[in-house]
């Protein structure tokens, strides 16, 4: 029986037989505004406060003050969870991205014992990949996908922990990298359309590997509380 990890975040864990598989990497992609960040906050957040499994929040963007702010919007008081130790905001610059990030991360986990894990994002790595990897001075889209290939590979070390990896869709691409989807266990991708006049947002499971995932879209709305993952029929009916 495989393991299961909820993530509390209405309407998405039936999607998967009741939760993410344990220990696997989840590739979560959208366009900007979709709502990536607002979902993985609520992952490691519902992981502190309803199944005391402490989380790690790995920001290569935004600043750690800039994310305690998204999430109080919410009602989610991260500082309360910060000093209890049961989540972890940490802000790594991307000119300090390096080699040995991953390996750098893995140790702060098995260290720290974190049951959770975010990477926001694979975008800013994949910009910003140290030409140290590939010993070459000028980057290129082979030293790119070696890197992230590396990076991503590094963190299937972490059995215990959970992993939401989030990367920005390119074209018909599901990351900036173009090979993480390929690399990830699962993949979530979100997305922000025009229809009617009225922007709806909507989420769909592309692959999920040691469960069978549910494969129909469905549409999300970011509510007071957080994200809502409507039932397709429920939504159209009302």
């Amino acid at each position: 029986m495989v393991d299961k990890v909820k993530t509390g975040i209405k309407g998405f864990d039936k999607l998967v037989q009741g939760g993410i598989p344990k220990g696997k990497n989840i590739l979560l992609s959208g366009t900007p505004g979709t709502g990536k960040t607002i979902f993985a906050l609520q992952y490691v957040y519902n992981g502190a406060t309803k199944y005391n499994e402490k989380g790690l929040f790995v920001s290569f963007e935004e600043n750690a003050e800039g994310l305690r702010n998204q999430a109080i919007q919410f009602g989610w008081n991260l500082n309360e969870l910060e000093k209890t130790g049961k989540l972890k905001l940490l802000e790594i610059p991307v000119k300090e991205i390096k080699e040995t990030t991953a390996r750098d991360i893995i140790r702060l986990v098995k260290e720290e014992g974190y049951k959770r894990v975010v990477i926001d994002s694979l975008s800013a790595l994949a910009i910003n990949t140290p030409t140290t990897y590939s010993k070459i001075t000028d980057i290129t889209e082979i030293s790119i996908k070696r890197y992230m290939y590396g990076f991503i590979n590094e963190l299937k070390n972490l059995n215990e922990a959970t992993i939401l990896l989030i990367s920005q869709t390119t074209g018909d691409q599901l990351s900036r990298d173009t090979v993480s989807e390929f690399i990830c266990d699962g993949i979530i991708l979100i997305t922000y359309e025009t229809m009617g006049g009225k922007y709806s947002r909507s989420l769909s499971i592309r692959k999920m590997r040691e469960v069978k995932n549910d494969e129909d879209v469905h549409p999300l709305e970011i509510m007071n509380k957080g994200i809502v993952i409507h039932d397709l029929e429920e939504f159209t009916s009302a």
